[in-house]
């Protein structure tokens, strides 16, 4: 029984595992999208979400900690230079799983994973955000409307 495992060890040893997903996580830094099993995508999206947490403060201490997990220059380079640039303002959820369906060989569950601001068709897609505004009238608002008309019709 498995109760109480968070981790799910996909079918590895602890070393093949990390370093599974540390050439996973180097793949969709420097390509910005792979093609992967459901569950390796799950256990990808866990591991790679916290080290471009970590990149969004770009110092020293930060990039040998993301290299330790990584351990390849030029994935810590272009997690530094080109996503956390335009991650900055994003809380969170940086990547997305999208299933694709089956494997032809042995019928495994197959799924896209990809860093969410690179997606230049679901950003080209997406509608504009519109102003914000409260259901509720604000008897504020109302009071300053014809406040502030009236010394433009002076």
């Amino acid at each position: 029984m498995r109760h109480n495992k968070a981790i799910n060890h996909l079918g590895r040893k602890s070393g093949h595992r990390k370093a599974l997903l540390a050439n996973m996580a180097t793949s969709l830094i420097l390509h910005k999208r792979i093609n992967t099993t459901v569950a390796k995508a799950k256990a990808l999206q866990g591991y790679v979400e916290p080290l471009i947490t970590k990149s969004k403060e770009d110092s020293t201490h930060s990039r040998r900690v993301v290299f330790s997990y990584l351990k390849n220059k030029e994935a810590v380079t272009e997690l530094f230079r080109t996503v956390a640039p335009k991650i900055a303002e994003r809380p969170g959820g940086y990547t997305r799983v999208l299933k694709t369906g089956f494997r032809q060989g042995d019928g495994a569950d197959m799924a896209l994973i990809e860093l969410v601001d690179f997606n230049e068709a679901a950003l080209a897609s997406a509608p504009k955000a519109a102003k914000k505004t409260t259901r509720r009238s604000s008897k504020k608002a109302a009071e300053a409307a014809p406040a502030a008309e009236a010394p433009a019709a002076e």
